[in-house]
């Protein structure tokens, strides 16, 4: 069983957390479009600062595993539908854990609430990717929806391969809506954001919500994304002492506004984010300790899905991103 310690409060330091003069205010509900593109923030937007710091490799799995060295906290990013990139970690992760590691998996693909099924799934003599992934609800409900798990079996079979335990690293959509509408404290979170993450990922939100957002709901919304990073810190925590590899989107994984900046001093010193970077995206380089460039996936814009589904639910029920 994981607890989570509360996270002490710091002062000073270059891993320190800089807190703002006062909690945010508490967030307001929102009209239902905004809702509707709220869904999308999950998987666009998927921390101090670090010695390898706008370093940059090519993708080979021998130099990632030798970049990760002695750190035993591991924040491993991703495009979230990039194939060469998850081909990629499950090769570091595999030669890392022939090589004497036994971490314990965090992955952002398994709500926090289903943890005690992942657990017990995981210990039966029967165990298969079919039944953990099914036995943690985690299964899309209809075609298109959900996470992509042919793309996150690896891990899980790793898991089943080495005896690895799998945490539960996201907070559910659910959950998300609760501290977008009701402030991050509703649920046990700290509502003391940084005035520059508070500020960073707004402005991350508005930008990718292909002009369907103003800043008022980044801000709204981004209580959501700073609860998950939130809660995968105090995931890495309450495993401690044990060796972690948090797999998540590279918005999590940012050392200067994410997953790093919620994490203890001590721990943080133990850790190495590291993000793995399309051809494009190579100018964010300096958002992580370490970058790894993979070759782009094809993929449709995906500002015509979201502009069409914010045309569709606005001409049934007008709200303000609609006049």
């Amino acid at each position: 069983m994981v607890t989570f310690p509360t996270r002490p409060k710091t002062t000073g330091g270059e891993n320190d957390v800089v807190r703002c003069s006062k909690p945010l205010p508490d967030a307001r509900p929102m009209q239902r479009t905004v809702f509707v593109l709220f869904a999308a923030v999950i998987l666009t937007v998927g921390c101090a600062p670090f010695a390898m710091s706008n370093h940059m490799i090519n993708a080979d799995p021998d130099r990632v595993v030798a970049a990760i060295g002695s750190h035993d906290v591991v924040l491993l990013g991703e495009v979230h539908d990039n194939v060469g990139q998850h081909a990629l970690r499950a090769q570091v992760l595999r030669r890392w854990i022939q090589r004497g590691a036994r971490p314990a998996l965090l992955m952002e693909q398994f709500d926090r609430e289903h943890q005690h099924e992942l657990d017990r799934a995981l210990v039966q003599p029967e165990a298969s990717v079919d039944s953990v992934i099914a036995a943690a609800g985690a299964a899309p409900t209809r075609p298109g929806q959900g996470w992509q798990w042919q793309l996150y079996r690896p891990y899980v079979q790793l898991a089943i391969d080495f005896q690895l335990p799998i945490i539960a690293a996201n907070v559910s959509r659910a959950d998300a809506r609760r501290v977008v509408t009701d402030g991050l404290q509703a649920l046990g979170f700290d509502p003391n954001v940084p005035a520059d993450i508070a500020q960073a990922q707004s402005r991350e939100i508005v930008e990718s919500h292909c002009g369907q957002l103003n800043s008022s709901d980044g801000l709204r919304l981004m209580a959501a994304q700073v609860a998950r990073d939130q809660f995968m810190a105090r995931a890495i925590e309450g495993a401690a002492p044990r060796a972690t590899v948090l797999l998540a989107g590279n918005g999590h994984i940012r050392s200067d506004i994410g997953v790093p900046r919620w994490l203890s001093p001590a721990t943080r010193l133990r850790s190495v984010a590291i993000g793995l970077l399309e051809p494009d995206t190579a100018s964010e380089r300096a958002r992580f300790d370490l970058s790894v460039k993979t070759p782009a996936q094809s993929r449709p814009d995906p500002c015509d899905a979201m502009r069409g589904a914010a045309s569709s639910v606005s001409a049934r029920n007008p709200g303000p991103l609609s006049q």
